[in-house]
């Protein structure tokens, strides 16, 4: 019988790709460590890019994503947005209609999606606007039948995660991004990839 051969393409913005990390591996890094490649052959590729809000995404993702998609394998996407709608005064509505173009053009595609929506930060204010939109983001993936895993509401009073923001000007570090990728690995990533969760 063939393996199974699963490409996984994830975008997002600079926490994807591990900045203030001391290990430089960020929370996907860690996940990927902790996904079996026995049982299929599994390639990541990760497409992280800093200072960019939904619209910026939405519109690059599908050509980056596609180069490195392959005929014939289980292709699948990690979305992983950014908080800066927040800044640039992006409605949710927008937001929403952003994230649920990407979502629909992968299915069109046959690319199953997992979404990590963004974590909190320290300031309130900002938070109850990103709340908004971590709700936002997870009713489209969820009305479309794919997985979102939300660190928001876990991670808003973690006590581990607002002291390691602190001591990381407002960006997680090492205790951070564990707390993130156990989230991940804990919240359907096992399943959406159709592999046994290792014991």
């Amino acid at each position: 019988m063939d393996q199974r051969n699963i490409r996984i393409v994830a975008v997002g913005d600079e926490l994807l790709s591990g900045v203030g990390d001391p290990r430089a591996l960020g929370w996907f890094g860690r996940v990927m460590a902790r996904t079996p490649q026995n049982i299929a052959s599994v390639a990541a590729y990760n497409l992280a890019a800093p200072g960019e809000g939904s619209e910026l995404l939405n519109s690059r993702w599908f050509e980056e994503a596609a180069r490195r998609f392959s005929q014939g394998a289980d292709n699948r996407l990690v979305i992983a947005p950014s908080t800066l709608d927040v800044d640039l005064d992006i409605t949710s509505a927008r937001s929403r209609l952003n994230l649920a173009n990407m979502v629909d053009m992968a299915s069109q595609n046959n690319v199953k999606v997992l979404v990590v929506g963004p974590p909190p930060t320290l300031d309130a204010e900002r938070n109850r606007r990103i709340a908004d939109l971590s709700a936002a983001y997870a009713d489209v993936v969820t009305r479309r039948n794919h997985v979102y895993v939300d660190t928001f509401n876990p991670l808003l009073h973690h006590e581990q995660w607002r002291n390691d923001l602190a001591a990381n000007d407002g960006r997680p570090g090492q205790s951070g991004y564990g707390l993130m990728a156990w989230l991940v690995l804990h919240r359907g990533w096992y399943s959406w990839l159709n592999l046994p969760e290792p014991v």
